[in-house]
This record gives C-alpha cells, structure tokens and sequence, in this order.
C-alpha cells in the first residue's frame, strides 16, 4: 500500500520538536515553522560529557545544547532545557553496563526510545500545551491497514531508524510525527541550507553518546566499580570442546559473531578464522568456532512490544545494518521467531518485526532454540 507521510495540515498546530543539537531536528522544527505551525523546541540534558576525551561532535556533548539553541533563536521559537539526566543513567546507562556484564550486548538507542524520548517528551509537551511531538527521526507515522496510526520505515533506507523506534510506546503513535520520514539525507542537507540553519554542515554523530572516547570496554569496567559490581575478570578463549586456545582481559570486550580482537590463537593460523559463538561471565570463557557456528535461524523474544498486529509475509531484522530475513513469528506463552536463513543475533541485541515497511514489534534476542 501507499504510505502517505507529511507534515500536519492547517490548521496550525502546537507542536514540540526534541532538538538534539543535530541538524536532522533543526530540519523538522524549520519544515514545521516554514509550515506555519507553533513550533516550541525542547532539548534533554542526558549525560554530561564535559571533560570526557572525544566529547566534541558528539551527542549529548557539551556543544549540542547550545546549537539547540542557537536553532531556536534561528527559528525564533521557545526554547527548553529538560534535565532527564537520572532517568536516562537508571534506565539506558545502568542496562547498557548490566547487558554487557552478563554477556549480551545491548542497544542504548533503543532503550532510550523506548524509556526517554516519547512518554517523558510527550509528558512536557502537554504541560507547555502542545498537540503533538516531533523529532527528526528518520521514520514514518501514518495509517495502517486498520486505519489506526503506524509506525513506517523511512524512505532513505540508508538512514532508516525504525529499528530503533520499534520500542516506543505504541500509545504516542497518534501524538508523534517525524516530518523528516519522506526525505533522503541529502533532501534533508539541502533544505537545512536552504533555511540558513547554523548548524546546516555540522557532522553526524555516530558514538553511544554516553562514550564519547568509543571504548566501550573501558566504560563498563568504570561503572562496574562505581556501581559495586564485580569487575570483568580475565579468562580463557576456547573452542567447542573446551580446549585453551588464548587468552582474554573480560567478557564484557566481546560479542556473539565478533572476530577482531581475539589475538593469536593456538593452533589457529591467520587465514583460519574464528568467531565468538558463546559467552559465559560465571567461567569467565569465550568460546569461538566457525562463521556458521555463530549464527543461528530461531530465537526467542524477552520483553516483546508490540506496535500492530502480526500479518502474513514477515521479515524480521536484527542489528541496525542487517538485512530483512523473512520469518515466522509465533505467539505461544512466548514469542518463537523462526528464520529463512541464519544471521547472527546474539543475546540482548534488538530483533525488529515487519509486516512490509510498516512495524509490528519487536524484542530483545533471548536465546537460540530449535528451529
């Protein structure tokens, strides 16, 4: 079907736009304001990364509020600072450290769409009385075969960000518009220029903005001692039938399908590679094996959210880079996804539900099952 995606129609309306700092929400609050609508701008101070080597060009870096701002005054429309720095730290920086420490790998983005940047965003947008919230998400709110508001991929496939939107709350579906979701990156470049907006070229961010240095193991080896939890210890590398092959300073350094970072492994010579394809934080192992040893075609869902109904022809995707595999999903006490073919999906990362271009759910990778 057809997904039409626009900008709300007069009348004008009052809508809050989540300006990051980024120019992506600079461009949705200008295509609003040039709209005629009654655009206020709202900033969330998350994590404070003054101090912190890299922080410069990040999000959430010490920069991105000011250029929020500058925005504002560009687009002459109020201006707010909201502090949801202790929400963000309990719900996407402590599961970010607690994920990791057990062995999964998790996804801040998502968890922070799905606890931060709609319920709380829609809570201050009522408060200032608007009618709507928009970000500058790179997705599609329209109607779905039912005629209820849906969740849509982009139409930049290179910039899609469904994925991550999968974990919002499926009540702001009706409240949240992403007027970027029809435009391409370059569209949206274009038409930051074409608005004289001050933050027209400035770079994307690609860091966990909480890690602004990008090392990832470092950071929960720090929270993990500030948090009272047990450092990740050193432990042994090795193959299916538990023979040592190298050795490791933590679990925490390494995910399911991984292949860098393992060193020189005994008896394993350069062209001969090896993927990780378990981890256990109470040994302390990794275990690695080949390629196809790391994949799997059926896992289980936890915390499956839903967004519209299952329908026929379903892919499923995992990771934010990978492909759609057709699927089939079943709900039965839990949530039983069965693949066409075999990707890697390690535990805690993101499994996202389509039903064409138009989301139906999602959840997090439990465990590998039979197919």
């Amino acid at each position: 079907m057809t997904v039409a995606v626009a900008v709300p129609a007069a009348p004008p309306r009052t809508i809050v736009v989540a300006l990051s700092g980024g120019v992506d929400s600079a461009a949705a609050a200008g295509l609003l304001v040039r709209a005629g609508h009654r655009v206020i701008g709202m900033t969330m101070r998350l994590y404070d990364a003054r101090g912190t080597a890299g922080a410069r060009g990040r999000c959430c870096g010490p920069r991105d509020i000011e250029d929020a701002r500058r925005v504002a005054e560009h687009l002459d429309i109020p201006f707010y600072v909201i502090d949801l720095e202790a929400e963000f730290t309990a719900a996407v920086v402590d599961d970010f450290v607690a994920t990791y420490l057990d062995g999964r790998t998790p996804n801040p983005c998502v968890r922070c769409n799905q606890h931060l940047k709609f319920a709380p965003l829609l809570a201050q947008a009522q408060a200032v009385g608007a009618d709507l919230l928009a970000t500058g998400h790179y997705g599609r709110i329209a109607p779905g075969p039912d005629g209820a508001p849906a969740l849509w991929r982009a139409v930049d496939d290179d910039k899609d960000q469904s994925y991550f939107l999968f974990s919002m709350p499926a009540a702001a579906l009706g409240r949240v518009v992403f007027p970027l979701g029809g435009l391409t990156k370059p569209a949206v470049r274009a038409l930051a220029a074409e608005l004289g907006l001050p933050n027209a070229a400035k770079p994307e961010s690609q860091e966990i903005c909480f890690i602004p240095d990008g090392d990832h193991a470092g950071f929960v080896a720090a929270a993990a001692l500030k948090r009272g939890r047990p450092l990740p210890t050193a432990g042994a590398i090795v193959d299916a039938d538990g023979a040592v092959l190298g050795r490791h300073d933590g679990v925490h350094r390494f995910t399911i399908g991984q292949h860098r970072g393992l060193g020189n492994l005994k008896g394993v010579g350069p062209d001969d590679r090896r993927y990780v394809t378990a981890l256990d934080p109470a040994a302390g192992t990794v275990t690695v094996g080949a390629r196809a040893e790391a994949t799997t075609a059926a896992f289980t869902l936890d915390e499956p959210r839903w967004l519209g109904p299952l329908a026929d022809g379903l892919t499923v995707q995992v990771r934010h880079r990978g492909a759609r595999v057709p699927a089939q999903v079943t709900v039965d006490g839990e949530v039983r996804v069965t693949l066409a073919e075999p990707v890697t999906a390690a535990p805690g990362q993101a499994a996202v539900i389509y039903a064409g271009d138009r989301v139906v759910g999602g959840g997090w990778v439990a465990r590998p099952r039979a197919a």
